[in-house]
């Protein structure tokens, strides 16, 4: 019995070895799936976060016309990143609407003045409320919403450049 105690932390060892080296060649799936695709956009009225641009509300959002719905925020660097798709796509005579969280009005503005600016309406989500209930996890983040105001797709991260064709055709399907 004594021997085998011996032996016993080497084959502790080659276990937790076993259970990490497994974990390095077969990872987990990366791929994040939204809970709210296909599901109606949460009822929400936010007020208007930027000078210029009207407020938001989940009602605007279902008039007929499948549109984009972009998370964002002016502190937020990968979303100046994505502004040139999204200037790109708006002047393609895509509709995009923002919801601008955690932020003040005043950099809102800032942040439009020197990235662009590409969105019909933008709502103040001050709190996150919306962007918890629209199942997003940070920013930046877009939403396909078809005509009826129905989340369609969701793309995680800045769009980028080799994302504009599968974005414009995700909106297409989603007529």
């Amino acid at each position: 019995m004594r021997k085998m105690l011996i032996w016993l932390p080497l084959v502790l060892f080659l276990g937790f070895f076993g259970l990490f080296a497994s974990g390095l060649l077969k990872p987990d799936d990366r791929l994040i799936t939204s809970k709210m695709v296909g599901k109606p956009l949460p009822a929400f009225a936010l007020p208007a976060a930027s000078s210029d641009r009207p407020a938001l509300t989940s009602a605007n959002l279902a008039t007929g016309t499948p549109r984009l719905l972009n998370i964002f925020a002016s502190w937020c660097v990968p979303c100046a990143a994505e502004a040139p798709q999204l200037m790109a796509l708006r002047q393609a005579g895509v509709e995009i609407d923002a919801i601008a969280i955690r932020d003040a009005r005043a950099d809102v503005d800032r942040f439009l003045a020197r990235y662009g600016n590409p969105y019909a309406r933008i709502g103040l989500d001050a709190r996150s409320a919306v962007q918890i209930a629209l199942g997003s996890s940070g920013v930046p983040e877009t939403f396909v919403i078809d005509g009826k105001g129905r989340i369609a797709y969701q793309h995680i991260g800045d769009i980028r450049a080799d994302d504009v064709p599968m974005i414009l055709d995700r909106l297409k399907s989603a007529q």
